[in-house]
């Protein structure tokens, strides 16, 4: 999957999911515009990139805040002439419950989850003029939840809600949107969250073991799919939710009775 001649703008760009994803669209050709607060990590990568004659642009950008992005993605039509594939990949993790949760908590989590998505799709929507493609990057916890993670979970089923609308919204345009539900995936992100524990390497231990595929994911996988969801080859492809777990979401929890290869369920030994 090339390209070429294509304009990528990708928010969370400098780190996890979202790095992996420039990374692999600058290796085949595209030019990117990295959107992130994180100034050091994106100046540095784009840096890089066009060192190894890759076309990046990084802007520190705050998803949250709508003006921000907006400029962003200005600059970026301006500087290339065109917008052809959104991937909103920026994302927060915090915890708590319906009690815990405090009102800054929850508006932090969704605004940089949901709102920011939004906001990144509502500036580049408009600049699609030949057609594109919009990923979200959501989480398993779009589709189930884990104990403790109120506003995360609320923000990913949002996100959903958010990709399917607009791919009813704008099919008849050419744009197609559509998610992905990564399962564990080894990010500073993740990383970050095993260090609120007294013991993170057995909060990892645990990540790996809970999938059935045997570990987690590693960024560029997550990153393959998305590409794929961007690109044409994927041209009737929209409001689909395309879950990137390792079968995580597949198995049932339990414990149930076991038997040989040769030997029924229902046959005693």
């Amino acid at each position: 999957m090339r390209f070429e001649n294509k304009v990528v703008v990708v928010t969370g760009g400098a780190s996890g999911i979202g790095r992996a994803a420039v990374e692999l669209l600058a290796q085949r050709g595209a030019q990117v515009a990295v959107l992130d607060v994180l100034a050091k990590e994106g100046q540095e990568m784009v840096a890089r990139l066009n060192r190894e004659k890759s076309r990046a642009l990084y802007f520190h950008t705050d998803v949250s805040q709508a003006n921000q992005v907006e400029n962003a993605v200005g600059e970026t039509h301006r500087a290339w002439g065109r917008i052809d594939v959104l991937i909103a990949s920026a994302g927060i993790q915090r915890y708590g419950t319906a009690l815990t949760t405090s009102d800054a908590v929850w508006d932090e989590v969704l605004s940089v989850n949901l709102r920011g998505a939004w906001h990144a799709a509502r500036a580049c929507l408009p600049l699609m003029t030949q057609g594109g493609a919009i990923v979200n990057v959501a989480s398993v916890q779009a589709l189930a939840t884990q104990q403790n993670v109120l506003a995360y979970t609320v923000s990913k089923h949002g996100l959903l809600g958010l990709t399917r609308s607009m791919a009813m919204d704008f099919a008849a345009q050419g744009i197609r949107v559509n998610a992905v539900c990564p399962g564990s995936v080894d990010t500073p992100m993740l990383r970050w969250a095993a260090s609120l524990d007294p013991h993170p390497q057995s909060v990892l231990d645990a990540c790996n073991q809970m999938h059935p595929i045997g570990r987690m994911a590693r960024p560029e996988e997550v990153a393959e799919v998305i590409l794929f969801l961007s690109h044409d080859r994927a041209s009737f492809v929209t409001g689909a939710v395309w879950t990137v777990d390792g079968g995580l979401l597949t198995i049932i929890g339990g414990a149930p009775q076991t038997s040989g290869p040769d030997q029924p369920l229902n046959e005693k030994p």
